[in-house]
């Protein structure tokens, strides 16, 4: 999947070719403008198959051929033999820095940082939003759903609705780094080891004769992984029906495991169902909901005391259906000139959100007391922060920016997903109580170290005299 990526990014590096800058020394970073979900923080994910991508780029003949035929308004072609020699002949050499998989991020901080030949890094833009974006905004969403339950367990069932078949692997990925106990995606548990759950549907129910007939063909054909979706016809009789069957199953030395339930009041059906299931002896016997579940209605029906043991997401989970895209960029931040000198470059906008930061950038993580106080974003150009740039209250700090490639090589294996899974949980457990509400969260304090921020706004003064400067006619400088 070499040409995973937009035509603009080949012909902007055909045009550095052209320009004799190619082969320049570049940062870009990549990093998100505003938290998802309206929420507070983001959870980085993505990493893994972005670096495995990476890693393995090359570009062959047919790929050289293909680009060799696509043509410009003029019928004539866009690529010269010149550059896709260049492309052909290249290994990519590029150098990563990223946060861990699972680390929580912030508005505006880098969650990856890349540096090499200026041509190798603009080809590679596009896939490393695409793998990063998406599998960040699940994990994000994902801990908002687990976080909504509580204790209880969540089951990623959300495969069917996923957006293409990449979107529900990288979902189901995703979904198990921000806390889901397992998915029903096989592919998914095949490849990246996610365990895998899974009861039966409607149409099993459908298929026999009526309702007991179908739970006991379902007991004898699956005696150790009996939940039984007991809502096809009446919800209560068909936990009655689950119930003798469960009696018949503990006869012969096995256990019921439950039931589900996937439609109606599911708050006053649940409180309902414990209650038969406890009276029958089955206290242990756990009841799973899904039907269309997100973070807010399951925290609606936990507050109105239901009765769920364990919560199936589906549809908005792994479409992350309230807040359908990240938003993540990736901008060029510092290029050195013809005599190797970095030179740090910063891209302007009427819009303040949209004005990037310049350099080369790290992030300093300061914690206080077990809990995060505040971040700094520096410029390893001009130094890490000092006292004075050091959030209140902060002890000790980390740099969150690892090297994980270096040209074109990647350093060290992959992490485990329960690794990654589990600093999640931890970097939740540091993060303070207001930065993690649903509504209105408290702002994380992140902060420009105070060289970079001075760098910044003369690089800002620089491009507005140039604006003042432009030639009658012009108008002011695209900014």
């Amino acid at each position: 999947m070499s040409l995973l990526t937009d035509l603009y990014q080949i012909t902007m590096s055909q045009g550095y070719f052209r320009a004799g800058i190619h082969e320049r020394l570049a940062a870009f970073h990549l990093f998100f403008r505003r938290e998802p979900f309206g929420g507070g923080y983001a959870v980085a994910a993505g990493l893994d198959t972005a670096i495995e991508w990476l890693t393995s780029l090359r570009i062959d003949r047919a790929e050289i051929e293909y680009l060799s035929g696509l043509t410009g308004n003029d019928d004539r072609r866009l690529f010269s033999d010149a550059f896709l020699q260049l492309v052909a002949d290249t290994r990519f050499t590029l150098d990563i820095d990223a946060m861990p998989e699972g680390t929580l991020a912030f508005s505006n901080e880098p969650l990856v940082r890349v540096v090499g030949p200026l041509w190798q890094c603009q080809w590679v833009e596009t896939a490393l939003l695409n793998m990063i974006n998406f599998q960040t905004l699940i994990a994000s969403q994902a801990t908002r759903v687990c976080r909504a339950a509580g204790d209880q367990p969540v089951l990623e069932f959300g495969l069917r609705r996923a957006q293409g078949v990449d979107g529900g692997l990288s979902a189901s990925r995703a979904a198990y780094i921000g806390g889901c106990a397992a998915t029903s995606n096989v592919q998914a548990g095949m490849r990246f080891g996610v365990p895998v759950k899974g009861t039966h549907a409607h149409s099993w129910v459908m298929a026999f004769e009526d309702e007991p007939t179908a739970f006991n063909a379902y007991a004898d054909a699956m005696p150790n992984n009996c939940i039984f979706l007991v809502d096809t016809y009446d919800t209560l009789a068909g936990v009655q029906h689950a119930i003798a069957v469960g009696q018949r199953l503990r006869a012969v030395g096995h256990e019921m495991v439950g039931i589900r339930l996937d439609s109606g009041d599911m708050t006053s059906l649940s409180q309902a169902a414990r209650k038969l299931l406890d009276q029958a002896g089955f206290p242990d016997a756990s009841i799973v909901a899904s039907n269309d579940l997100d973070e807010r209605k399951i925290n609606q029906m936990q507050r109105a005391g239901a009765k769920i043991d364990v919560w199936g997401v589906g549809t908005s989970l792994v479409t992350a259906k309230d807040d359908p895209a990240l938003g993540g960029v990736y901008k060029l931040a510092a290029i050195q000139d013809e005599h190797g000198q970095w030179q740090a470059k910063v891209k302007l906008s009427e819009q303040s959100v949209k004005c990037s930061n310049p350099g080369i950038q790290q992030v300093r993580r300061f914690e206080g007391g077990g809990k995060y106080v505040g971040d700094v974003i520096f410029s390893e150009l001009l130094g890490p922060p000092d006292a004075v740039d050091q959030p209140e209250g902060g002890s000790s700090s980390q740099d969150l920016l690892r090297p994980i490639v270096r040209h074109g090589r990647r350093l060290g294996d992959p992490e485990s997903l329960q690794t990654i899974r589990q600093r999640v949980q931890d970097s939740l457990s540091r993060l303070p109580e207001p930065h993690q509400r649903f509504d209105q969260p408290a702002a994380y304090p992140v902060r420009l170290e105070g060289r970079l921020s001075e760098q910044k706004q003369a690089l800002i003064d620089h491009a507005d005299d140039r604006s003042a400067d432009a030639p009658d006619g012009l108008g002011p400088v695209e900014r």
